[in-house]
């Protein structure tokens, strides 16, 4: 399955800007206007309702609250830090950002287990290569095309190709990897995380093509998608920075699908790009204004799916 109908969600109690990840993630703003408290109490409502509009349609979420926040400002990303598989395969990821490492907690898939009844088989870790200085950021990092193992994988600081290379064959996946970047020009800084320019769903894909300056690696990106039947909706620089990019599908417990974005990702779209989404999914968005302009993340970041087993 591309889509799951469980995801695991990390309440940011402790959330604010976070002064190491902004030395290359070129999405987040800074906003001294508001108190650390203030800025906390509205990220938590914005996660609240989010969770609240997907239970409502639903979806299953796992919400989990770090009991050490203030360490842990990014911890409402968590799609970074882990990813799981159907056949009960959990990964860890290395991560660029020191207070970022702080967000994984093995913990998590006690609870996972114990509470929800999954089966977690093997915890396969990447996180030795941080000393190397080498980083693969999750479901971050890499778009994956489950169904038809391919990853699609935008070249950054955080997303090592080396690494790229080792995990798609412990995986046996085939790679499409490229460069992406903030503007039209090559002068302008590469974008951080894939998931932010692209998001793949069953039927279709919404994507930055444009960031993607380089013709070749352009067409060989529409080509595989083309070649596995999904239908391409692209988008704009400018619906980038409204996160158009970084959106998730998800089912709900009847099978029904749904792509979650932000909605400052919705009202970026066009009734044209709406409408294509809507032949084949219902659009579910939440206003995350606060955790989108000081985290520099959006929904799909929000979200790291479930796809583990249940247990025998």
């Amino acid at each position: 399955m591309q889509s799951t109908n469980t995801i695991l969600m990390v309440k940011p109690s402790g959330f604010r800007f976070n002064e190491e990840t902004a030395v290359n993630n070129h999405f987040q703003i800074a906003d001294e206007s508001q108190t650390v408290a203030q800025i906390q109490n509205k990220a938590v409502n914005e996660f609240d309702s989010m969770v609240s509009l997907l239970q409502k349609n639903g979806v299953e979420v796992i919400v989990i609250d770090h009991d050490n926040g203030a360490e842990t400002p990014d911890a409402v990303f968590p799609n970074n830090w882990f990813s799981t598989h159907q056949n009960g395969d959990v990964y860890l990821y290395p991560m660029n950002a020191i207070n970022r490492r702080l967000e994984r907690r093995l913990e998590i898939f006690d609870t996972i287990k114990e509470k929800h009844h999954l089966r977690v088989s093997n915890i396969i870790d990447f996180t030795h290569w941080e000393k190397k200085n080498l980083f693969l950021e999750g479901t971050g990092s890499m778009i994956l095309d489950r169904v038809n193992c391919i990853i699609y994988a935008s070249i950054s600081k955080r997303t090592s190709e080396k690494l790229l290379s080792e995990y798609a064959k412990k995986m046996n996946y085939d790679v499409i990897s490229f460069k992406s970047y903030h503007s039209s020009s090559n002068q302008s800084p590469l974008i951080y995380h894939t998931n932010v320019m692209m998001c793949l769903a069953s039927s279709f894909a919404v994507i930055c093509l444009e960031a993607i300056l380089d013709q070749n690696e352009r067409q060989r990106v529409m080509d595989q998608l083309k070649e596995t039947e999904k239908t391409i909706i692209e988008i704009t620089f400018d619906q980038m920075n409204n996160f158009a990019g970084n959106m998730l599908e998800v089912q709900n417990l009847n099978g029904d699908q749904y792509l979650v974005m932000s909605s400052k990702a919705y009202h970026s779209l066009n009734k044209s790009q709406i409408n294509q989404i809507q032949q084949y999914v219902q659009i579910l968005h939440s206003p995350i204004d606060t955790i989108e302009t000081l985290g520099g993340g959006s929904a799909r970041c929000m979200m790291a799916e479930i796809f583990l087993p249940n247990q025998d």
